[in-house]
């Protein structure tokens, strides 16, 4: 557990890192999510963290919160704070307070603890990992905006195992059933280590750098925009639905992406 955390932490301080000096007008840049520019993708996250923080802390208050959400009685940003009228500098350090607020209540949990959420309950050990790669995701989008790049690093070994563990979600999700044929998959890390999961003697393959499969199943990247290969209906069919992150189906775009011309 206090590994995933250091992992976490060090994941928030690299987003951290290449918004820190950044002038109010280049928070204000639109990022490729649609709608959202620098300072709402960092709100974005720090509700969430707030999120994570009450279901720890007060459970049954984040089961009140989560209840009147599903009534519509009230909105995400309603119970988890607003951005309002907040400069780029004040959202940051929003942030800075309820990211470590978070990591402290997480650090005194054990990694099988369960931890209430909107879909189904998870441990703390998948509740850290899945905030660790949404971090990471969003944090693309920002660095896009910016011209500019977090670098990859081992870490990305938490936003694979989620993309793999998704298989099943990423058809279900689209009211598919997924193939039964089982996808032997061979990453690249960034350290140059190599990353395996599946059967050695599946038929079916993916090959090719762990941060092209993190983009891919994030949905960061078109499959046809990385160096990943597919051998195999089924490979080729999860890189084309893959979906790491809980929500209704979506599919990435080249503008979304943050590639368009």
């Amino acid at each position: 557990m206090q590994q995933i955390c250091d992992d976490l932490e060090a994941e928030q301080a690299a987003l951290d890192a290449i918004v820190a000096d950044l002038s109010e007008e280049r928070w204000r840049t639109p990022t490729p999510a649609a709608g959202w520019d620098v300072a709402d993708t960092i709100v974005h996250i720090l509700q969430a963290d707030l999120a994570g923080l009450q279901a720890v802390e007060d459970p049954a208050g984040f089961e009140q919160v989560k209840a009147g959400l599903a009534r519509g009685d009230r909105e995400f940003a309603s119970a988890y704070g607003r951005r309002g009228g907040r400069s780029g500098a004040e959202v940051l350090e929003w942030w800075r307070d309820s990211r470590g607020r978070m990591l402290a209540a997480f650090r005194a949990l054990g990694p099988k603890d369960r931890i209430p959420w909107f879909g189904p309950s998870m441990s703390a050990l998948s509740f850290a990992t899945a905030r660790l790669m949404e971090t990471w995701a969003h944090g693309q989008d920002i660095a896009v905006t910016l011209g500019t790049a977090i670098e990859p690093t081992d870490r990305l070994r938490h936003v694979c195992h989620i993309g793999v563990t998704t298989r099943g979600w990423s058809y279900a999700n689209r009211r598919e059933v997924a193939p039964e044929a089982p996808v032997h998959l061979e990453l690249v890390a960034p350290s140059g280590a190599c990353w395996t999961w599946g059967p050695d003697d599946a038929a079916d393959r993916i090959t090719g750098s762990a941060l092209d499969f993190c983009l891919v199943v994030t949905q960061r990247r078109l499959l046809g925009d990385t160096e990943l290969r597919c051998e195999g209906e089924a490979a080729e069919g999860w890189m084309q639905r893959a979906q790491a992150f809980a929500g209704g189906p979506t599919d990435t775009d080249r503008e979304r992406a943050g590639l368009a011309s």
